[in-house]
């Protein structure tokens, strides 16, 4: 069984917690760091026979184009994260449709490849923008990944599918939604990427990914940001909980990356599940 492998490309202050934690003028004189975090996690991936879908920033393409290039090039999926990290919830339906335009804009001049793919920052998807998946199809996306399936504080549809499904898009149309991988625990879904990864102890994050495939006979889609193996990333004054969140096992996180590369096989999402790219060909299906 091979797995699917995301990737949240990111400066460490987009996460939720700089935000919260820094003013807007304290945010703007931080060091970018993400290209070579980025370039760091690409060996990685590299070293594990690995590959995956990079969901990037807009303005990273914008600023550093050829670090979309390396990403196309070292032979990984190339899709949008938006445009400079604004939530969904923050924004109407023509703002966000000016984002995540101007993101895939921004990616595909960079690369001269389409960029199919979406993941909303923070994935802040909720049930009180019900034109989000009309207005990704009017830009051109042809399937989202910002579904996750479990109960936070701060998002998350608990009651959402766990894999792979299509949903209607307006006029018509058809749009894939991607959602990221959980193991079932009872009757609770267990999330087991990014900051649950770096918290879950490694033989616990195998053992549910294992039993996905074995039990369910289905792929996991994991995710994780570059930051995350950052360990000399800068460390600003903030809340307690708000620096377990980010920090938390940041110095182990390589090792159990490498370890569950290992472990197990990953690839891209367009790889994995053709068809997300092939929204007419759904709909001609569904008619």
């Amino acid at each position: 069984m091979t797995n699917v492998l995301t990737v949240d490309v990111e400066e460490y202050y987009h996460g939720v917690e700089f935000g919260q934690a820094l003013g807007i003028e304290e945010l703007a004189r931080l060091p970018s760091r993400v290209v070579p975090e980025t370039s760091r996690l690409l060996d990685v991936l590299d070293a594990g026979g690995a590959r995956g879908t990079f969901f990037t920033l807009g303005v990273v393409a914008d600023r550093y184009p050829r670090l979309a290039r390396e990403i196309v090039a070292r032979g990984h999926e190339l899709a949008s994260h938006g445009w400079d990290h604004t939530v969904v919830t923050r924004q109407d339906r023509e703002r966000f449709r000016l984002d995540v335009r101007r993101a895939k804009h921004a990616l595909e001049q960079a690369t001269g490849r389409a960029v199919r793919g979406y993941r909303t920052p923070n994935f802040c998807l909720t049930r009180s923008t019900p034109w989000f998946f009309e207005a990704l199809a009017e830009e051109g996306y042809a399937y989202d990944s910002s579904v996750h399936p479990i109960t936070h504080d701060r998002y998350g549809l608990p009651d959402a599918p766990r894999f792979p499904y299509s949903v209607p898009a307006g006029r018509g149309a058809t749009l894939w939604e991607v959602p990221v991988g959980t193991a079932r625990l009872g009757r609770t879904n267990l999330p087991f990427g990014g900051g649950f990864f770096r918290l879950f102890p490694q033989a616990l994050v195998r053992h549910a990914m294992a039993s996905v495939n074995r039990r369910e006979g289905r792929p996991v889609v994991f995710y994780l940001h570059p930051w995350e193996l950052d360990r000399d990333q800068p460390r600003p004054p903030m809340t307690l909980l708000h620096r377990f969140r980010h920090y938390v096992g940041i110095r182990a996180a390589e090792s159990k990356l490498a370890a569950l590369l290992a472990a197990f096989r990953f690839t891209s999402i367009e790889r994995a599940f053709a068809d997300v790219t092939r929204p007419a060909l759904l709909e001609a299906n569904a008619g």
